[in-house]
């Protein structure tokens, strides 16, 4: 059976992660929908637990967290070298949000605050042609995030974009390590749960934040690109 170590970043805040479990419990029932016979290890380096070794490891997957990449907390250099030591290795590798921007960094990006303010809500991704990975043109996701990758890798290729975030998703040079910036692990009622922490905080404009919850009403297509990243995570090197 396949088994993915799932490296947690972030933690969901009590409330929330009884309503919609945590961002590992996201995951496992993402890639549980799509391949029911892959296992899961969650490592918590959120709440301080150390960097597994990598040599153990069939799969990794870096989720999504409050905190930011060029915030200098004490486990971020560690995580990049792990980042670099995996990709390095073609140990198969997704990050998703702090997860995109943190691998995308590690290898060479650059990651900081985007002027054009927050992205939240469903926005819809320009898929890029003959990718290999995710089918069709246009995909819908809900997204959470401020910060973006500036400017990706050398080698990195670009196979999801937008107007708001032109480097929403990058296959890096090697063809082991994906990463992306929308969230497919997130239900409706986490996404809106999410504008309501971003509104309560002051940190996006009610209009901003009255309009990505009305974009939720629209359907979104966690499946198409979650079983991209179960396939992406389990097939054979």
């Amino acid at each position: 059976m396949p088994r993915i170590t799932i490296l947690e970043t972030g933690l969901v805040s009590p409330k929330n992660r009884v309503l919609h479990g945590s961002y590992p419990q996201m995951f496992e029932h993402m890639i549980g929908a799509a391949d029911p016979s892959v296992t899961f290890n969650t490592v918590s380096i959120a709440a301080g637990e150390p960097l597994p070794d990598i040599g153990g490891l069939e799969a990794i997957l870096i989720t999504g967290s409050p905190a930011g990449v060029y915030d200098g907390l004490e486990w971020i250099a560690p995580l990049e070298e792990f980042v670099r030591t995996a990709n390095e290795g073609k140990v198969s590798m997704v990050g998703v949000c702090f997860g995109h921007q943190l691998i995308a960094q590690a290898l060479g990006g650059t990651v900081r605050k985007s002027e054009k303010g927050w992205g939240l809500g469903r926005h819809v991704y320009d898929v890029a042609a003959g990718n290999g990975l995710i089918e069709g043109t246009h995909i819908a996701l809900a997204c959470s995030h401020q910060d973006q990758v500036i400017t990706p890798p050398a080698g990195a290729q670009t196979i999801l974009s937008s107007d708001f975030t032109p480097y929403a998703g990058l296959l890096y040079a090697g063809g082991t390590t994906l990463s992306v910036q929308p969230h497919p692990e997130f239900s409706v009622g986490f996404a809106l749960a999410c504008c309501e922490v971003v509104h309560t905080k002051g940190h996006a404009p009610d209009s901003l934040v009255a309009a990505a919850k009305g974009s939720l009403a629209e359907p979104l297509e966690n499946a198409r690109l979650g079983g991209a990243i179960t396939r992406f995570l389990t097939r054979s090197r």
